[in-house]
């Protein structure tokens, strides 16, 4: 446990911050798996809407270091790639 009081307060901010994350975290993964089952099926607008959605998730988390920028930047880049490839 945290001895001082700038020490709690930071394992506070931690605490939240860590909580926050997660649920980024987690949306990201839901996004990825709907962009995925969009792309192995028919229809290339709903297709493009999940891509559209995810990327613009994962922007964000990168923007704000919840995942890496490259990281970020290779998850577009495959989708992208992979609906282009569809079209």
């Amino acid at each position: 446990m945290a001895n001082t009081k700038s020490a709690q307060k930071e394992a506070r901010k931690t605490a939240k911050r860590a909580l926050h994350n997660r649920g980024v975290k987690t949306r990201l993964k839901t996004l990825t798996r709907k962009a995925r089952t969009a792309l192995e099926g028919d229809d290339a607008a709903a297709a493009r809407k999940a891509v559209d959605e995810a990327v613009s998730a994962y922007d964000r988390a990168a923007k704000t270091n919840v995942v890496h920028k490259n990281k970020a930047s290779r998850f577009k880049s495959t989708f992208n790639a992979a609906l282009n490839a569809k079209s």
